[in-house]
């Protein structure tokens, strides 16, 4: 279901029609309050799921094999998520719009190409393409709300230098629930109908406060513990993270803000989504719950990808060489295939076609660094491996997906640190979990409790003797 969709006022009808077939077109709230735009539209959705659930609520909508249960569940239909939905076809469509429709109608920086993240949270939280005027207050606000509690900066400050980024992230992460307004309200015994209030607000300082816990994780480890400097109001979120980090080039910067955009959100079932609305359920505040989504987020099946793309790119080239033919590229990918091993980069559990996150990084790379090295290996990779993994017969999804490109990307502009790269996923993920989270408690969603099943009770239900 795509919800509250509204059009940019420049966008011509014709287009908007083209562009969002199935929309309901509603006039656009032109308030730069996020919170009173969401108070407006949560009452009608409510309503809206509540008579839903009411007509069709015994209605099925799938089945369950045995298959289902012991593979992940994959497949099985069996949560909400109104953030987003992933084709397998088409790839991620955030609140109905595809990637390339959101970098052309969502709002840019002055002078920019790429879409402000500010502008895909305000899509994301209401399925409204925001105003300009939208986007600076989202900038302004979580630029206000930053300021880190002397507590983290001195637990940050004296993590030993041998601990992963993702776990100072995710501890740091945990060590901001001091500041929570969710838990401080419920203990004081707020009405359920005002949680989704005190979920927005810790979402909101939760997200201005991940850039500068970012920031001085990479400058302890990589920059001798040199300070991220001040927020700067007036900069986007974006530009004050890479400020932050130490990075004023423009491309880079126009980079991050396409990196944040697209790696934050890709419906509600994978790892990082699907923890943190599971922990999120028992109502535990919007800190908890992230830092549980980043601990999924760390593992080598989800965040970690792109590590592995890189240091098998480096293999490729320390091998073969960076300028191998595509016939040593071959016998290499062959090679590597019959050993029982993968292809790092390519495959989705859903996907069955390239990941249009990976095509926008492409176009980044063909713009901008077109004579890169890696970016050619990269490109010949793309051409060769898809017909090599058909031809194995054992792949269902034979494209890249986002993380075959994003570690080359930031390679390029000097970020070469790699165990740090799910830091930079774990900041953009924040803004499709948070979204999501906002509604889960203002759709007043209960704890989720699924049915478990031994193999024994398995086998005794499917009649095995």
């Amino acid at each position: 279901m795509i919800l509250f969709r509204t059009l940019v006022t420049k966008t011509p009808a014709s287009q908007a029609q083209k562009l969002a077939p199935l929309a309901n077109v509603f006039v656009r709230n032109e308030s730069t309050n996020l919170k009173d735009v969401l108070a407006q539209k949560i009452p009608i959705e409510q309503q809206n799921i509540k008579n839903f659930r009411k007509e069709h609520g015994a209605t099925k909508i799938g089945e369950v094999t045995v298959e289902m249960a012991y593979g992940g569940m994959r497949g099985i239909k069996g949560l909400v998520c109104e953030t987003s939905v992933l084709d397998a076809d088409e790839g991620i469509r955030f609140r109905g719009y595809t990637i390339p429709e959101c970098q052309n109608l969502l709002p840019k920086a002055p002078g920019g190409k790429e879409p402000l993240p500010e502008g895909l949270f305000w899509l994301l939280a209401t399925g409204d393409i925001p105003s300009e005027a939208q986007v600076k207050a989202i900038s302004d606000e979580w630029a206000s709300r930053a300021h880190l509690p002397a507590h983290v900066v001195t637990m940050l400050n004296n993590f030993p230098a041998n601990l992963h980024p993702m776990s100072q992230f995710s501890a740091a992460i945990t060590a901001l629930n001091s500041e929570s307004n969710f838990a401080k309200a419920y203990s004081n015994g707020v009405h359920k109908s005002k949680y989704w209030e005190e979920t927005y607000e810790d979402a909101m300082d939760l997200i201005a406060k991940l850039p500068p816990v970012a920031a001085t994780i990479y400058r302890n480890l990589y920059r001798d513990g040199s300070s991220i400097g001040a927020i700067q109001a007036g900069k986007d979120w974006s530009a004050n993270f890479c400020s932050m980090l130490g990075y004023n080039d423009e491309q880079f910067l126009e980079l991050m803000r396409l990196y944040l955009t697209i790696h934050s959100d890709h419906e509600g079932g994978n790892v990082s989504a699907h923890a943190t609305h599971l922990v999120g359920s028992a109502l535990a505040d919007p800190y908890l719950s992230f830092a549980a989504g980043m601990n999924g987020l760390a593992g080598p099946l989800h965040g970690l990808a792109n590590q592995e793309v890189l240091m098998f790119l480096t293999k490729v080239a320390k091998e073969i060489g960076l300028n191998a033919t595509e016939d040593e590229l071959k016998e290499f990918i062959w090679k590597l295939l019959k050993s029982g091993q993968v292809v790092p980069g390519y495959g989705h559990a859903v996907l069955r076609k390239t990941d249009p996150r990976y095509t926008c990084q492409r176009e980044f790379a063909l713009k901008h660094l077109p004579d890169d090295p890696m970016f050619k290996l990269v490109s010949t990779i793309y051409k060769l491996v898809p017909p090599i993994l058909t031809e194995t017969g054992k792949v269902k999804n034979p494209w890249p997906n986002v993380d075959a490109h994003s570690g080359v990307l930031l390679q390029y502009y000097g970020m070469k640190e790699m165990n740090y790269y799910t830091v930079l996923f774990g900041v953009s993920r924040a803004l499709g979990v948070m979204a999501s989270l906002i509604w889960d408690r203002a759709l007043g969603l209960p704890l989720e409790r699924p049915k478990s099943m031994s193999t024994k009770g398995l086998m005794q239900l499917v009649g095995k003797k």
